[in-house]
């Protein structure tokens, strides 16, 4: 190979901080559990939202134990008790009413706010990247995921929009994926131009039938489907059901070099 092709590029500035300061209480209106990245450098953050009837805790734990390379991992409590039960048990939206029966076409309005707030103080005073942002939630905590996702594509759409006319043109920034386990989209969206963010729907043989995964792909540009036999999250001892949900964090997660390294390409240089 000619030595006149190979091209090696410094490092490329990165707007961010290494390490990114935690979430505040103050901030955040609901419990939850932070984890900064094990290797210390905080380029990616996954936050993860339980099922019904759940807590925080198990998923904290769970994140923690995934051990994603430079990701920092932050476990939310949904905001509200489940009515009938005498424990610490969470839900998302109203799931039941007052006899007890399940909700047909609940409102996750209220958690949509709560989760608009916590993605604000993220970008803002924790200085993440939304690209750098991604979700992972199970059943309830997956819908939720889900429609936080288009809620803030649709922001950035209407941003952008308002920005053209000054002038002054925002790029729409996307979050930065989303895994959904057994959780369907709680509407059907209709969007001027879908949302960039890249999901993986992993779900069980009798799950998210009936147009459920049409829904998601009315929605969103990208979407892979990935169906499991079994109930339930996906289980640690099994392999065959993590594996796809780690290769598509291995397409979706940043990387940022160490101090000093150098890019080494081939081509011509422009």
């Amino acid at each position: 190979m000619d030595s006149r092709d190979i091209h090696v590029l410094a490092e490329a500035s990165v707007p961010s901080p290494r390490v990114k300061p935690a979430p505040q209480t103050s901030a955040i209106r609901t419990q939850f559990s932070y984890s900064p990245s094990d290797d210390g450098t905080d380029e990616n953050l996954l936050i993860l939202l339980h099922g019904l009837g759940d807590t925080n805790v198990p998923f904290a734990r769970l994140g923690r134990s995934l051990k994603l390379p430079q990701t920092a991992t932050l476990a939310l409590r949904a905001p509200d008790l489940v009515p009938f039960l005498y424990e610490q048990a969470f839900q998302w939206y109203p799931s039941f009413d007052q006899l007890g029966d399940l909700i047909e076409r609940p409102d996750p309005s209220p958690s949509l706010n709560l989760l608009k707030n916590v993605l604000n103080h993220l970008t803002g005073e924790c200085g993440w990247p939304p690209h750098r942002i991604h979700l992972f939630g199970f059943a309830q905590g997956g819908s939720v995921a889900a429609e936080a996702c288009l809620q803030w594509w649709r922001r950035e759409l209407e941003l952008s929009s308002q920005s053209r006319m000054t002038d002054k043109k925002t790029p729409v920034l996307p979050l930065g994926s989303l895994v959904t386990i057994s959780g369907p989209l709680l509407s059907y969206p209709t969007l001027s131009k879908l949302c960039e963010t890249p999901v993986l729907v992993f779900r069980r043989p009798r799950e998210l039938k009936n147009g459920a995964l049409d829904a998601f792909r009315k929605g969103f540009s990208r979407v892979k489907d990935v169906e499991r036999a079994g109930e339930g999250m996906p289980r640690a001892s099994l392999r065959d059901e993590w594996q796809p949900i780690l290769e598509f964090w291995s397409e979706v997660l940043g990387w940022r070099p160490g101090d000093g390294l150098y890019e080494v390409t081939t081509g011509t240089s422009t």
